[in-house]
């Protein structure tokens, strides 16, 4: 009996060694992230080496192997890999290190402070993206202190340039250093924890994303005498356009992750909001529904189609003149198997003008990739860590919005975006990633670097 107990209670204590010790883990976290908050990266012009350095001498300190690898020398990336013994695939955890621009004035506290006030952590990056980039870089630390035995490489990325240029940053990587970072699957931003009034409600794992696509609607028409207005008049025709195609309700289309989205968000919402979601899925019921979300949930009414928002307008030089063009830009995200030109010939069709030409744009700073799958032993692996750590349910999600994930879905990995906890109340306070202030729990940076080591075990840790 004891010969039988024996492999058990040495598995136990194996464990136990490589469980990290949690109060002094905190402790380092919360230092290691006040120090990656306060290094200034606004992007432009980045200065993401200043991360680097930092990240650097702390992979000296503890052995960890890596390289760094730049287009540019102020806006640098760092690569570093644990080994595993090559049964797997690598996994890549990532972060990036650069941030939006700042408004200083609007700041309580100033941006690159890391302030640390009434349980919360204010600067900017906080929430994108140096709290993903802290979890990575700690999960590195625990791996090569415990000795974590692995069936895969564990590649850790701080990369530059995510916000505002991709070139120095992962399409530099991609095209230069493709094998220092090829892994069969990946961590990095997109998801997280939602809580309202304190309490933790469903963790989202972003699987897919929409491309930034655009256009331009440009008119042009003879100018003339203000005094005598013209039928012809380019702003007239423009601005009916632009009416046309912001109020048009594109086809709606669901893929993998957002028919699972819907199916789980309304299992575990209100009875009205619940109605509301399943309605989604009846075609008498689905316009109505598309109609309020359009109205009081925007974010969720561009999950289910291609969306237009005009955002730019330029026209005229003088008030009495008549302009002889007008033209506007249009941001359009497309879902991930859109054909775009046919988009393109059923917004003309919804203009209706033969004097509105529509101009495509060049713009297209991500390439279009597949969704990651929502049935892989990795998806599963992340959500039972989301179960463990927050002891909420997941639900995979489209981003409306785009990352640099993009470029490895485009070259096959399993890409999964996940986040910390954060608040739904802090957005509308203007308290969310890009806003005028950004600010992080401190206990969601202490749970994202356990959700991080749970989740990154599970995927990479032996099983032998």
């Amino acid at each position: 009996m004891l010969k039988r107990l024996a492999p058990l209670f040495l598995s136990a204590l194996t464990l136990l060694a490589q469980s990290p010790d949690w109060p002094k883990i905190n402790i380092e976290s919360l230092r290691n992230f006040q120090a990656l908050v306060r290094i200034d990266t606004t992007d432009p012009p980045g200065n993401e080496t200043r991360v680097v350095d930092y990240v650097r001498k702390i992979f000296d300190t503890e052995g960890i192997p890596y390289i760094v690898a730049a287009k540019d020398p102020a806006r640098a990336n760092i690569i570093a890999r644990l080994k595993g013994n090559g049964s797997k695939r690598p996994l890549l955890i990532v972060g990036h290190s650069d941030t939006v621009q700042v408004d200083p004035a609007k700041w309580t506290f100033p941006p690159f402070s890391a302030t640390l006030d009434g349980g919360y952590i204010y600067g900017r990056g906080t929430r994108d993206d140096k709290s993903d980039l802290l979890a990575a870089m700690m999960t590195m630390l625990m791996l090569k202190r415990s000795n974590v035995a692995l069936d895969r490489d564990v590649i850790f990325l701080s990369e530059a340039g995510e916000e505002a240029s991709t070139g120095p940053g992962i399409q530099y990587l991609v095209d230069e250093h493709w094998a220092d970072i090829d892994a069969e699957i990946c961590l990095a931003e997109g998801g997280g924890i939602r809580r309202r009034g304190g309490k933790s409600l469903y963790g989202t794992v972003q699987t897919t994303e929409k491309q930034p696509r655009g256009a331009q609607l440009v008119v042009k028409g003879p100018a003339g005498h203000g005094s005598r207005p013209l039928r012809t008049n380019a702003i007239l025709h423009l601005s009916r356009a632009v009416e046309k195609v912001a109020m048009w309700d594109p086809p709606m289309r669901f893929n993998d992750t957002t028919r699972t989205y819907f199916e789980k968000l309304a299992n575990i919402s209100s009875p009205e909001d619940a109605a509301r979601y399943k309605g989604l899925f009846d075609p008498a019921k689905a316009p109505a529904v598309r109609e309020w979300l359009a109205e009081n949930d925007p974010g969720t009414y561009s999950m289910l189609h291609t969306s237009i928002s005009p955002n730019i307008i330029k026209a005229g030089y003088q008030v009495n003149v008549i302009p002889s063009e007008a033209e506007a830009t249009l941001d359009i995200r497309a879902l991930p198997d859109e054909n775009i030109d046919q988009f393109y010939k059923m917004m003309e069709k919804v203009i209706d003008d033969p004097a509105v030409q529509i101009v495509p744009s060049t713009r297209n700073s991500r390439p279009a990739a597949a969704p990651s799958r929502i049935d892989t032993e990795a998806y599963h692996a992340i959500e039972a860590a989301i179960q463990k750590i927050y002891g909420v349910p997941t639900l995979p999600t489209m981003s409306t919005g785009a990352t640099d994930m993009a470029f490895l879905r485009a070259k096959g990995v399993q890409c999964y975006g996940v986040g910390a906890m954060g608040d739904e109340e802090d957005a509308p306070k203007g308290y969310g990633a890009h806003s005028d202030q950004e600010r992080i729990l401190e206990e969601a940076l202490y749970k994202h670097v356990q959700f991080f080591w749970e989740a990154v075990n599970a995927i990479a840790g032996s099983k032998k």
